[in-house]
């Protein structure tokens, strides 16, 4: 058993991480503030003797026990990412100073939940981990973008002065269960969208590209990630590399849900990425050859049975 870290475990990916680690025989210490984790998503951990829920801001010192220290923590969609760009900046920096403190300090193991967004709109196409990005370091996404990348630069520096082990993931575009209904994210958007009957709104024309990755495919690559040899630390893509435009997207959505929406057309945000997809050869070489294994059809069917259930709560008074 090792007692494990998760920063942001209420969040969309922190919460399907705990519900992972406490399967595998774990202890787990769940840290979130809740700005956009929800306890509806680990409410049924909490009977749980081997997990611990904390409230907690990680731009402010956490201090812990632990073995293994999982940094998830930041809002990651831009409506949340943008409602406050300073705190979303500080999130990324001061929380990684604090979380890499820590890990110095008690000889932990850290893994930093880095994002395909170091990329920028990439000139590169797929991205490669050796890429250096193309990214606007003054614009409406830099708080997200450049706290992400000076985020990796803090651990490779608390690596290389201070010895401390990391490893660095970059997460490319995930989707699944308990994703926020409102974070603004395309598939989410999508899916409440046609399950409501509303116009889909497509940004720009819908001809650039994304790769759609699964919740669990994600996580069994972060978790053989923090579990690979010594010397390799990152960072490694971590993405399905099957790529769709934005309106096959769409079209998908409306045809699993059977909906009756129709595609609406509005200006493209600034600085919003024309491709995106991973190489994921490194990943593959380094993690046990890890690839995903749920395609876009299956785990949008999950993903649309969630948001369907979700949509027929009524909410309590």
């Amino acid at each position: 058993m090792k007692r494990i870290l998760i920063t942001g475990g209420a969040g969309f990916i922190g919460s399907h991480l705990c519900e992972r680690l406490l399967k595998e025989g774990n202890d787990v210490i769940c840290l979130d503030n809740y700005f956009t984790g929800s306890k509806r998503n680990i409410a049924h951990l909490i009977d749980n003797p081997y997990f611990e829920l904390v409230r907690h801001d990680i731009t402010e010192p956490y201090y812990a026990e632990v073995d293994q220290i999982y940094n998830l923590a930041c809002p990651a969609s831009p409506i949340h990412y943008q409602y406050n760009p300073i705190k979303t900046t500080k999130t990324s920096v001061m929380g990684s100073i604090n979380l890499l403190g820590l890990a110095k300090r008690i000889n932990a193991k850290i893994l930093q939940a880095s994002t395909s967004e170091v990329y920028g709109d990439p000139e590169i196409h797929p991205q490669t981990e050796d890429y250096w990005g193309n990214v606007n370091p003054i614009g409406i996404r830099s708080c997200y973008d450049e706290g992400k990348r000076c985020a990796e630069t803090l651990f490779m520096d608390y690596h290389t002065q201070n010895n401390v082990a990391i490893k660095i993931v970059r997460i490319f575009n995930t989707y699944g269960p308990n994703m926020h209904p409102n974070d603004g994210r395309v598939v989410s958007n999508f899916i409440v969208q046609a399950l409501k009957g509303e116009d889909i709104t497509l940004f720009g024309d819908g001809l650039q590209t994304r790769s759609f990755q699964y919740v669990d495919d994600l996580l069994e690559g972060m978790i053989r990630m923090m579990n690979s040899r010594k010397e390799f630390i990152g960072p490694v893509n971590i993405g399905n590399p099957n790529e769709f435009t934005i309106l096959e997207l769409a079209q998908k959505v409306i045809k699993l849900t059977n909906s009756s929406s129709k595609i609406i057309y509005l200006p493209l945000p600034k600085d919003d990425p024309t491709q995106r997809q991973p190489n994921i050869s490194l990943a593959k070489k380094e993690l046990n050859n890890w690839e995903p294994k749920i395609q876009l059809n299956e785990g949008l069917l999950r993903t649309i049975s969630y948001f369907d259930n979700l949509l027929s709560i009524k909410p309590t008074h």
